[in-house]
């Protein structure tokens, strides 16, 4: 498989990290009518909304966020904020992070049924790479090539966990529903589940080479990322056998949960997604809100500090070479030139700390050049001494 040079963070284990395409009209107005049913039946603490656009339609909007506060068992506080980005013909992809104040459990409610939906016909769980469902099955094109170009396309820009289920059999109407409703809670809107004909074995897994898996006959096998996880194998999550036939397939679970729970490397844009919940957010409780001004005032105090010890400094510094002007003026000598052959050395300390110490310098050179009145008393006695043996003479 190849893989991408670039070395990737990954994620805390406290986030849940998304992304989608909403297929249909007024994704905007779908999100503030799913958070003010959710408001009112208590399920999240509190909730906000962009700023009006000022326009007829909200589609236009360049980006729209909204951002969401619930509690899990009471006590765990969960913060989500989900970005919708500009209306295009295809739709208007999402992205959606949440963090709690703990590590992420898989059984905790999926934060995307806080923005969006869960109903079956919602049009919002597309995966933006490659216009597949995230709670359907996406059954495999026809032609190799093709099937190549869809699975390349989703282990690259797929924020989600792919997985590859060979159908043994053609299977009833019960087998052929997607698994997803089996998945742990957290799991059922990351997973994309792609469904291979009982014909099709031999072409998918010549194309799953690529990626060093392979799917056994009437069984699964999920992809790896891209870069894959630290000592990926292949073999460690294939399934042998997942029986279509509406019961849970509690091997196959146990493989995408065991899977979700790697340290897996953050997907392109998701750094900048985490970024913004963290450093961004504005939805406070009031304590929150009283604890950021009194950070602020303790910052601005600092800052102030700084900046009058600055002055202060700045002042003594000017104060210093003022005198030791005023001393080389009064010694009639002109202040020295550096020498030109010997290169200056960078002196240790702070700026100020390297000014002072020149200017002490410069003032004990013009102190020494400086010649004393003992001396221009010898001088005066010794001329007229002079005279008097010229005179003698």
């Amino acid at each position: 498989m190849r893989t991408s040079a670039t070395a990737r963070p990954t994620p805390s284990p406290t986030l849940w990290l998304a992304r989608g395409r909403h297929t249909g009209p007024d994704a905007e107005d779908v999100v503030h009518r799913t958070l003010q049913r959710l408001k009112a039946a208590e399920v999240i603490d509190d909730h906000s909304d962009p700023a009006p656009s000022g326009s007829e339609d909200s589609e236009s909007a360049e980006k729209l966020v909204f951002e969401a506060r619930w509690r899990i068992a009471g006590t765990v506080t969960v913060r989500a904020r989900l970005t919708l980005a500009r209306a295009s013909e295809d739709g208007r992809e999402w992205v959606l992070a949440a963090e709690a104040e703990r590590p992420w459990q898989q059984e905790w409610p999926s934060p995307a049924t806080m923005f969006w939906p869960d109903a079956p016909d919602a049009t919002w769980d597309h995966e933006p790479a490659t216009g597949l469902r995230l709670r359907d099955v996406n059954r495999l094109p026809e032609d190799d090539k093709d099937i190549r170009r869809l699975l390349r396309a989703s282990v690259r820009g797929s924020w989600g966990i792919n997985l590859v289920v060979h159908e043994a059999m053609t299977p009833d109407e019960r087998g052929r529903r997607s698994l997803g409703p089996f998945l742990p809670s957290s799991l059922r809107h990351r997973v994309v589940e792609h469904r291979a004909a009982p014909d099709q074995l031999r072409i998918v897994n010549r194309v799953l080479r690529e990626f060093g898996v392979q799917v056994p006959r009437g069984g699964a096998v999920v992809l790896p990322t891209t870069p894959a996880p630290e000592g990926f194998d292949g073999d460690d999550f294939a399934v042998r056998t997942v029986f279509l036939d509406g019961s849970r397939p509690t091997e196959l679970i146990d493989t995408v949960a065991r899977f979700a729970a790697l340290p897996l490397p953050l997907p392109d844009g998701a750094e900048e997604a985490v970024t913004a919940l963290r450093e961004e957010w504005e939805l406070l409780t009031l304590e929150e809100e009283l604890a950021r001004q009194r950070s602020l005032v303790a910052m601005y105090a600092e800052a102030l500090e700084a900046m009058t010890k600055s002055r202060d400094l700045y002042r003594e510094a000017a104060e210093r070479a003022h005198e030791a002007l005023a001393v080389y003026r009064e010694s009639g000598t002109e202040i020295p030139a550096q020498s030109q052959s010997q290169p200056p050395t960078a002196p240790a300390g702070s700026p100020f700390q390297q000014l002072t110490r020149r200017l002490e310098r410069l003032k004990d050179t013009a102190k020494a050049l400086r010649p004393t009145p003992a001396a221009d008393g010898g001088r005066k006695a010794d001329d007229i001494s002079d005279r008097s043996d010229s005179s003698g003479d």
